[in-house]
């Protein structure tokens, strides 16, 4: 019997318990082939656990009287909108956008996310091998063309040559609000590390050159003014830093 194709439905149902024995032993051999999904599952499950973390103790409150009094005259009108609510959380959570608004007790939510995001993408497309990049790196003017016009500004590729590390390509992201660029190299070991950058939708403020550790990915960042680099390895920390240290004197802090 053929099976039927693993979504990104079945991925959710997974993380959340909600799939039975067959088909749980159907995806497991679907993540365990496939390094995107993979990273796909334990993304879910980082964010469910950030959700939890958040908003448990709002669960758990008891119902004010008066929402009782309202959801007892009507009843179906107060579940529709509590689950419209639901919706735009779930939603919000699968797309990685919550995140800006878990982290705004933190100061400028935008500038908080900058690494988290960074992270993710790297996570996302250095496992992938035929879809890594939208653009090769024997299309540099291209690419370097087409992102500069996206973006708004001078899109400049680091020479990671020093590092040991070649352009594999780039493509266009969505940043917060506005487009975002992502660069992958890689050296002769398979290793990869991503560069990733936005413009004009980095937060209210500079940020130093600082270091994150994003679910096992390493990120050193930095925003200048209206300009923001993270640079997403699964590297030994000193290692990265080297790499790091180059891209930011290259394109300048």
């Amino acid at each position: 019997m053929t099976q039927t194709p693993i979504t990104d439905i079945d991925l959710h149902a997974y993380v959340d318990g909600q799939v039975d024995a067959t088909r749980r032993a159907e995806i497991e051999a679907h993540l365990a082939a496939n390094q995107a999904a993979a990273a796909t599952v334990r993304e879910y499950r980082r964010l469910n656990r950030r959700l939890h973390e958040e908003f448990d103790d709002v669960l758990n409150e008891p119902v004010p009287h008066a929402m009782i009094r309202v959801s007892r005259r009507q009843p179906f009108d107060v579940i529709r909108r509590i689950a419209a609510v639901l919706v735009l959380v779930v939603v919000g959570g699968a797309g990685g956008w919550v995140l800006n608004d878990l982290s705004a007790a933190q100061g400028d939510p935008v500038a908080a996310a900058f690494p988290e995001r960074a992270g993710i993408v790297h996570a996302i497309y250095s496992a992938e091998r035929r879809h890594a990049v939208e653009v090769a790196s024997d299309e540099r003017p291209h690419l370097v063309a087409w992102l500069t016009n996206r973006l708004g500004t001078d899109v400049k590729l680091p020479d990671l040559t020093e590092a040991g590390f070649q352009l594999v390509g780039g493509r266009l992201l969505p940043g917060e609000s506005k487009p975002a660029a992502h660069f992958l190299y890689e050296d002769v070991e398979g290793r990869r590390v991503t560069l990733y950058m936005r413009h004009g939708d980095t937060g209210r403020g500079d940020t130093r050159f600082s270091f994150a550790d994003e679910n096992g990915v390493g990120v050193y960042y930095w925003i200048n003014g209206q300009t923001g680099y993270a640079l997403a390895a699964s590297l030994e920390r000193e290692d990265l830093l080297k790499v790091a240290k180059i891209v930011y004197h290259q394109l300048g802090g």
